[in-house]
Parts: structure tokens; sequence; C-alpha cells
């Protein structure tokens, strides 16, 4: 049983937790930062939703994507796109074939706007390699 299953886990144990998943997730290091939006990120959005066992960080990352293009915040979806390249949790094919199957249910628009931006995260990311 872990600390936190014990309730024993400090504050500063939970937001270390919380940063470290940030960090696995984003695929670059997460510093603590201030006040309480970023209290409840770091502690509860990651160290407590996206630790929870049942899902993997790729099967998260689907779901948010899928999400995000439904409501249209391709800004948002870039960077989860992004570090799903980076972390090699899905592959550019996949990435393609993700925005093709969202199109059918977000609308051809919305669809073909991820597509596009998925074009764009993908040659920045291959140029980020040569560089």
């Amino acid at each position: 049983m872990s600390d936190n299953e014990t309730g024993t886990e400090t504050a500063e144990e939970r937001r270390q937790r919380g940063l470290a998943k940030m960090s696995e997730v984003y695929g670059w290091d997460f510093a603590d930062g201030p006040g309480a939006f970023f209290a409840a990120t770091a502690d509860h959005l990651f160290a407590d939703i996206w630790s929870r066992p049942g899902l993997t960080v790729r099967d998260r990352r689907l779901l948010l994507i899928g999400a995000l293009t439904a409501q249209g915040l391709f800004d948002v979806a870039e960077i989860q796109i992004g570090s799903a390249l980076r972390n090699e949790e899905l592959t550019e094919d996949q990435l393609r074939e993700i925005a093709l199957f969202l199109t059918h249910y977000v609308g051809w628009a919305s669809g073909a706007k991820l597509d596009s931006m998925v074009g764009s995260v993908i040659a920045a990311e291959r140029k980020n390699k040569r560089a």
C-alpha cells in the first residue's frame, strides 16, 4: 500500500508526484508554480487523475485529443499531439488516422483543421530532430 493510499503523503510529496507526472505526460521538466490554479493542476489533475490506474497515459491522451477537437480547442490539442509524438505514444500515421476518424464525428471543418495542425506538428518535430 502506498503512502497516498494510507493518507500519509505530505502536500509536498503530492506536489512532487504531480510535477513528475506532468513531466512524463508532456516530455519536458516542470517546475513548481504559484497560485491556486497551478496547485489544482499539479496536485489534483496530474497527481491524482492522470496517475489513476486503469488507463495509460496514451489512453488518456487519445481521449483528450478527441475531447479537445470536439470543443475546437486546437491550440491545446496541438500541445497534446506534439507530446504524443515526442513521447513516442503515437506515430505520424496514427495521428493522421485520428484526424480522419474524428472528422466523421466532429465535422469536416474541425477534422480538416485538426489534420492540418497534425501536419504542422509533424513537420516541426521532424525539423527539431534534424537540428
